[in-house]
């Protein structure tokens, strides 16, 4: 999202929230507003990590709940819609949310965020990995479950370097958001820092674009295919761009961020090989965590499916160091919250330690899963950390 909306999104709802009926605290429970998309394409990356989200709820309240009150949920959809989201943050807002859970993109959670710092709540992106979705693009009382698009490119890199051998790599950028320029980023970042890797060629498309035929040839004409292609894109034209690759014979590994994560669209690319994808926890069942496993049972049973995708994690994760931070600091009130938050280092948590601070609301190191597609089917190789955090500075640059 560019500056432009982000200020003129901030006024216009400056404006209604001086319109908006005021929501009064309620002493006998703790609400947490959902602003999150129940319709359209965002509903893919949303619902499940909001259905994770209300495990953990479901967890707490039947523990005997967050400072000794249930909690409770309002939501609104945002129709995976910008302007629908700035509605839907307003809405729950009016009904009393002590936090505000938005979209798992930033630029699709970003209005309904402000909402959220406009009125002087905590909101929490429910799974998106732009280092905008916190602090730098929304306030100081915004954060991120999840972990950031560029710890994904650059684990990809270091990753398929080190075990892999690859040392020619091919940066394929799809422009259409944050998320995706995000894993470029890490990509670009670590790339330097691996002696004698070389960047044989970079393009860029759009993620709805119908056919990707120029960039394609673009890679054909080099002297040869590159060991590594860093595809830099998410769903939904995910599958084109993966699908007219393999289609024209390109048989290099492809690395991905987490957007591509699960099993759903594999039918699309029959028998795809050499694909490989960063995830927080294994929705395949070869988690080496069995508590993971356990969980998708849970989740299974409780929703009537399997988890799609790592981003069912986050939800559960975002919820779990909230209710930490409120009881550690005795109140939901968001400055005190916002200190306990900012408090932890390495905190333990179901799917990774988490780590918030004054500066970064956001994860920019961690351990991932590295899944790999082989016949269409996935499965978890390894995993990795990368060797050192990306700074801050380099993130906010960009």
């Amino acid at each position: 999202m560019r500056n432009y909306l982000k200020i003129g999104m901030g006024a216009a709802l400056g404006a209604l929230m001086l319109s908006a009926p005021a929501a009064f605290a309620d002493d006998e429970k703790i609400v947490v507003g959902f602003a999150t998309a129940a319709s359209g394409f965002m509903q893919a990356y949303d619902k499940p990590a909001e259905d994770a989200a209300r495990i953990r709820i479901d967890e707490i309240n039947k523990a005997g709940g967050l400072l000794g009150k249930q909690i409770e949920i309002v939501a609104a959809d945002t129709k995976s819609d910008r302007a629908e989201g700035a509605k839907a943050g307003l809405e729950v807002i009016d009904k009393g949310a002590d936090i505000v859970v938005v979209s798992c993109d930033y630029d699709f959670g970003a209005p309904a965020a402000l909402a959220a710092e406009g009125a002087g709540l905590v909101s929490f992106f429910i799974c998106a990995e732009s280092i905008k979705a916190g602090i730098q693009g929304v306030g100081p009382n915004s954060f991120s479950a999840s972990v950031l698009a560029a710890v994904q490119g650059a684990t990809m890199a270091e990753w398929a370097y080190t075990k892999k051998n690859a040392r020619n790599f091919y940066r394929l950028l799809d422009t259409w958001t944050e998320y995706n320029k995000g894993i470029c980023d890490g990509f670009d970042y670590q790339l330097p820092k691996l002696a004698d890797a070389k960047l044989v060629g970079e393009d860029t498309f759009k993620n709805d674009d119908a056919s990707i035929a120029a960039q394609i040839t673009r890679i054909k004409s080099l002297p040869q295919e590159p060991d590594a292609i860093m595809l830099c894109t998410m769903m939904p034209g995910a599958v084109s761009a993966i699908k007219q690759l393999r289609a024209a014979g390109i048989n290099s590994m492809i690395l991905n961020g987490s957007g591509v994560s699960g099993s759903y669209w594999l039918s699309a690319v029959p028998d795809l090989s050499n694909f490989f994808v960063p995830d927080q926890g294994s929705v395949h069942g070869d988690d080496p965590n069995p508590k993971v496993n356990e969980f998708n049972a849970k989740y299974k049973e409780v929703t009537g499916g399997d988890p799609s995708s790592q981003y069912v994690y986050p939800g559960y994760v975002m919820i779990d160091v909230w209710a930490k931070a409120v009881e550690r600091a005795k109140t939901t009130e968001t400055a005190a919250v916002v200190a306990e938050l900012e408090k932890m280092k390495d905190e333990p948590t179901l799917f990774g330690p988490r780590t918030f601070t004054s500066e970064l609301h956001h994860q920019n190191r961690g351990r991932y899963l590295i899944t790999e597609v082989s016949g269409g089917k996935p499965k978890v190789v390894d995993e990795w950390t990368i060797s050192e955090p990306i700074p801050v500075d380099y993130l906010a640059s960009k």
